[in-house]
C-alpha cells in the first residue's frame, strides 16, 4: 500500500509515535461507556487523535441556539473552524510560521436550487427529505468544492448524527478531495456520535486497513471498536473483518485469541466460529496458536513456541525430537484440553443465546431512520430491556464467564453486568432515538443502578440532540434535575420549554411555578405567572391568557392563600374577555371554592350573557353547551343560592330548553321506545300473568326499568345533573400539548403513545328470550356495532416519576 509517509508516521503531531497513538487504548477502559464522562467534554478518552474542540463550540444546525450549543460534542459535530482550533493537532502554517486561517463556509457559492433547499431546512431543521435533497444537489454541483460539501454534511449531521451512512459518504468526500488527515477527523467525529454502531466501526477499520501498514495501528482500532460493540449479537461483520485481517498476516495465535473471545459471547453464527476454531486447532501445532500466557498454562515452554513461530531448528532440540511419542501424546492431550475449555464456553454462550435470540430476531431495524418503528418492534425492545435488567436471568452466565477468564485467560477486563445493560440501551437508543420513552427509561435505569453521571449524560443527549423538540423529555429533565439538586438546570429547562420551544406552554409554566413554591419562594412562584401574563397581554389576541388567568387565580387561592388577589384575577378575566364556556365553568368552580359570600348576581349576569340568543362576542354557541352551563349554574345555586335565585334560573332553563326536548334526548327516547315496544310484545304473546311461585325451576319475569319522564327530576328532565361544575377539577393540559409531525418527515417526531394495546373484548352473550306462543317476528338484520377497543396506552403514564 502506497501512502504518504508522514501520514503513516504520525497523523497529527508529526512524530513517529502518534501514528500508533491514533488508535491507542492506553488509559481507556475497553468496556467504558463512550458517553460516560462530563457532557461538555469534547472527545472520547480513547480517541487520542488530538482534534481540538472547545466545549462551548459546535457546528450549528439550522435552528441551533446557545442552549443546544453547549453540548455540540455529543453528536460529533464540534466546531472545527472556531478560533484557535487545530486540524488533527497541527494547524497549517505559512512560510513565516503563522497559522493559515481555514476557508469559511460563506465563501461557497450556492446555486438557486441549493439556496432554496437551504431556506427549507432553515425553516424546519427536522425535514429529513429536504436535507437529503440538499445533499444530493450539493454533491451534484460541488465537484471539487470541499467547502460546500463540508457545510451541508456538518449541518445535516448536527441534526441527524446517527446516520452512519452519511458519515461514511462524508469521509469518502474528504479522502477524495483533501486527504487522509481529514478522513480520520470525520471518522473520529462519527465514532463519537454513534459509538455503539457496528457499521461505523466496520467502515473505520476498513479505511485503516487500506491506509496503514503497521498491524499494531490497525489492531488497536479494531480493539477500540470491539470494546464497544464486540458483544453485540450482530457484531459478526466486525469480527469477520478482524479475522480476515489476521488470516492475511498468518498471525495464528492472534486468530485463535479472536475466536476464543467470540465464544465468550452469544454472537450471531456462533456455531460457525466454533467450527473454525476447531479447524484451526486441528491444522496448526498447538504451540502456533497459543499466546505466551496460555503457553504457561499448558506447560508449553517458550522455546517450543518460538520454534513453531520462526520455523528454525535449534541444536538443543535434538534430545526433544528423540522422544516423538511422548511429545505427540502430550500435545494431543493439551490440544484436547484446549478445545474442551472453549467448547464449554461455546455451550454456555449457546445456552444464553437461546434466551435472547427471540429478542434479537425481533429487531428488524437496528439502525436509525426517521420512519417510525412498528408497535411489535417497540414492544420487543421494551421486553428485551425488561429481560436484561433482571439480574437473576443473566448473572449466572456472567459469573461463569468471569470464572473462565480468571482461570484460563487471566483477562484484565472482567465482565460487567452493568456494562451489558448500558450497551443494550445504547443499541436501543440508536434504533429508537426518536422516542422519548426509551430515553426516559434509560435515565431512570441508570439512576436506579446508582450511576447518576451516566443518567445525566443520556438525558443531555436526549434533550440537546435526539428528541430536543419533544416537550415530554424537557418536562422529565426538569423534574430529574430538581430531584438531584440542580435547581438552576430545572429552571433553564422550564424556561426553554415555554419561552423558546413551545411558547406559552401552560403545563411548563404551572410546573415551574409549583417548583418555586416547593422551594419556599412564593414571590418567585407568582412571578412566573405574572411575567407570562404580562407577555400575553402584549399580544393582540392571546388564546392562552384566559386559561392562564384562571390557573393563576386557582393557584393564588389554593397555594398562596390570597383570596382577595384570586378574586381580583378572576374578575379581571370576565371584564377583559368575552364569556365562553371554559371561562364560565372555571368562574363558577372557583366561586364555589372561595370561602366567602358568593357573588350570585355576578354569576347570573354572566350566565344570562352566555345564554343570550345573539351573544355580543359574535361566536356561535351550541345549544348543548348552553344547556350544560345552565345545568352547572343550577346545581351551584342549589348549594349556595336562595329560593328566589333558584326560581329565576330554573324558569330561564325551562324556557330555553324544555321545548327542545324532542331534539336533545332523541337517542334516549328511541331506546325507551324500543324497551316499551318489546315489553308490550312479550305481554301480548304471554297471554297470562307469570306465576310468582317459589319453584326454582320457574324463571322470574324480567324487571323492566321505569320509563316515566318525571322520575324524581328536581329540575325537569332537560336538566342533566352529570354536567356539574365539580368536574372542572385540575386543569387538563392535553389539548395544549404540541402535536408531533409525521416521522416520515421529521426526525424529532414520535407517536404520542408507546403502542396500541387493545384489550380483548368479551363476546356478546346471547340472551334467551321466553318461548313465544306464536311465531316470533324476524330478527332485525342490522348488527349491533362491536364495542371499540381500549384507547392506546402509553408505556409510561402521564407522570414519569
Amino acid at each position: 500500500m502506497e501512502q504518504d509517509q508522514s501520514v503513516a508516521a504520525g497523523v497529527d503531531s508529526g512524530t513517529a509515535e502518534h501514528g500508533a497513538a491514533a488508535f491507542d487504548l492506553s488509559g481507556a477502559n475497553p468496556d467504558a461507556n463512550a458517553y460516560g464522562q462530563n457532557p461538555s467534554s469534547v472527545m472520547q478518552a480513547d480517541g487520542a487523535l488530538g482534534v481540538a474542540e472547545t466545549a462551548g463550540g459546535g457546528a450549528q444546525g439550522a435552528d441551533a441556539s446557545v442552549y443546544a450549543t453547549e453540548h455540540a460534542a455529543l453528536n460529533g459535530t464540534a466546531d472545527y473552524q472556531s478560533a484557535g482550533a487545530t486540524e488533527n493537532g497541527a494547524a497549517p502554517t505559512n512560510e513565516m510560521g503563522e497559522p493559515v486561517p481555514e476557508p469559511s463556509y460563506e465563501e461557497a457559492v450556492l446555486s438557486a436550487e441549493e439556496a432554496r433547499l437551504w431556506n427549507v431546512v432553515t425553516a424546519n431543521c427536522l425535514d429529513f427529505n429536504a436535507w437529503t435533497a440538499l445533499i444530493d444537489e450539493t454533491e451534484k454541483n460541488a465537484e471539487s468544492n470541499i467547502l460546500k460539501i463540508r457545510k451541508v454534511y456538518d449541518a445535516f449531521l448536527a441534526e441527524f448524527p446517527l446516520c452512519f451512512g452519511y458519515w461514511k459518504k462524508y469521509a469518502d468526500h474528504e479522502g477524495r478531495l483533501d486527504g487522509v488527515n481529514k478522513v480520520i477527523e470525520v471518522y473520529e467525529r462519527a465514532v463519537l456520535a454513534v459509538t455503539y454502531s457496528v457499521d461505523i466501526w466496520y467502515n473505520y477499520c476498513q479505511f485503516a486497513i487500506s491506509t496503514y501498514d503497521d498491524p499494531d495501528i490497525i489492531r488497536r482500532l479494531f480493539e477500540r471498536g470491539l470494546a464497544y460493540v464486540g458483544t453485540d449479537y450482530r457484531s459478526n461483520s466486525l469480527w469477520d473483518e478482524y479475522i480476515k485481517y489476521e488470516e492475511s498476516l498468518q498471525a495464528w495465535s492472534h486468530l485463535a485469541v479472536i475466536y476464543t473471545r467470540i465464544l465468550e459471547h452469544p454472537i450471531y453464527q456462533l456455531d460457525r466460529y466454533f467450527n473454525c476454531l476447531k479447524e484451526l486447532a486441528s491444522t496448526r501445532n498447538l504451540s502456533e496458536i497459543l499466546t505466551a500466557e496460555e503457553a504457561s498454562v499448558y506447560g508449553v515452554t517458550s522455546e517450543n513456541s518460538a520454534q513453531a513461530l520462526d520455523g528454525e531448528v535449534h541444536p538443543d532440540d535434538a534430545d526433544k525430537s528423540a522422544q516423538p511419542e511422548i511429545s505427540t501424546s502430550a500435545e494431543a492431550e493439551n490440544l484436547a484440553k484446549y478445545v474442551s475449555v472453549r467448547e464449554e464456553m461455546y455451550k454456555k454462550a449457546k445456552e444464553y443465546e437461546s434466551k435472547i435470540v427471540g429478542f434479537e430476531l425481533g429487531i428488524r431495524r437496528p439502525y436509525f431512520h426517521v420512519k417510525p418503528l412498528d408497535n411489535p418492534e417497540l414492544e420487543n425492545w421494551h421486553n428485551y430491556l425488561d429481560f436484561i435488567e433482571k439480574e437473576e436471568d443473566i448473572n449466572k452466565w456472567y459469573l461463569l464467564k468471569l470464572t473462565f477468564l480468571t482461570i484460563y485467560l487471566s483477562s484484565k477486563d472482567g465482565p460487567s453486568f452493568l456494562m451489558e445493560v448500558i450497551k443494550l440501551y445504547e443499541r436501543c437508543v440508536i434504533a429508537c432515538a426518536s422516542y422519548p420513552e426509551f430515553w426516559i427509561r434509560y435515565v431512570k435505569c441508570m439512576e436506579d443502578k446508582g450511576s447518576l453521571e451516566l443518567a445525566s449524560n443520556a438525558l443531555t443527549r436526549a434533550t440537546h440532540v435526539f428528541v430536543k423538540k419533544q416537550p415530554e423529555i424537557h418536562l422529565f429533565s426538569a423534574h430529574f434535575k430538581e430531584l438531584n439538586g440542580d435547581v438552576a438546570g430545572a429552571r433553564e429547562e422550564y424556561q426553554h420549554l415555554y419561552s423558546e420551544l413551545c411558547p406559552g406552554f401552560l403545563e411548563a409554566i404551572v410546573k415551574h411555578s409549583n417548583m418555586e413554591l416547593r422551594l419556599g419562594d412564593k414571590e418567585s412562584a407568582c412571578l412566573v405567572y405574572e411575567k407570562t401574563i404580562a407577555a400575553e397581554r402584549e399580544k393582540e389576541q392571546s388564546q392562552l391568557l384566559p386559561t392562564l388567568l384562571i390557573q393563576y387565580s386557582r393557584f393564588l387561592f389554593l397555594a398562596i392563600r390570597d383570596l382577595e388577589k384570586a378574586r381580583e384575577t378572576i374578575t379581571a378575566l370576565h371584564e377583559q374577555f368575552s364569556v365562553t364556556k371554559p371561562i364560565l365553568e372555571a368562574v363558577i368552580h372557583l366561586e364555589s371554592m372561595f370561602p366567602c359570600e358568593k357573588r350570585i348576581e355576578f354569576l347570573d349576569s354572566l350566565v344570562e350573557k352566555f345564554l343570550a340568543p345573539e351573544p355580543s362576542h359574535g361566536e356561535v354557541v351550541s345549544l348543548g353547551d348552553k344547556e350544560e352551563i345552565s345545568s352547572i349554574f343550577l346545581e351551584f345555586l342549589d348549594l349556595f343560592g336562595d329560593a328566589k335565585s333558584i326560581k329565576k334560573a330554573l324558569n330561564r332553563h325551562t324556557t330555553l330548553f324544555s321545548c327542545k326536548r324532542s331534539i336533545l334526548p332523541s337517542k334516549k327516547r328511541k331506546a325507551d321506545d324500543a324497551i316499551v315496544s318489546e315489553r308490550d310484545k312479550l305481554a301480548k304473546t304471554a297471554g297470562t300473568q307469570p306465576v310468582m311461585a317459589n319453584d326454582p325451576n320457574v324463571p322470574n319475569p324480567p324487571v323492566w326499568p321505569a320509563t316515566s319522564e318525571a322520575s324524581g327530576q328536581q329540575w325537569g328532565a332537560a336538566y342533566a345533573p352529570q354536567a356539574t361544575y365539580p368536574t372542572y377539577g385540575t386543569y387538563d393540559y392535553s389539548h395544549q400539548m404540541p402535536q408531533s409531525a409525521p416521522q416520515a418527515a421529521a426526525y424529532g417526531a414520535y407517536p404520542p403513545t408507546y403502542s396500541a394495546q387493545a384489550y380483548a373484548q368479551p363476546a356478546p352473550m346471547a340472551v334467551a328470550a321466553p318461548a313465544p306462543a306464536v311465531a316470533p317476528a324476524p330478527a332485525p338484520t342490522a348488527a349491533y356495532p362491536q364495542q371499540p377497543a381500549a384507547a392506546p396506552q402509553a408505556y409510561y403514564g402521564a407522570t414519569y416519576y
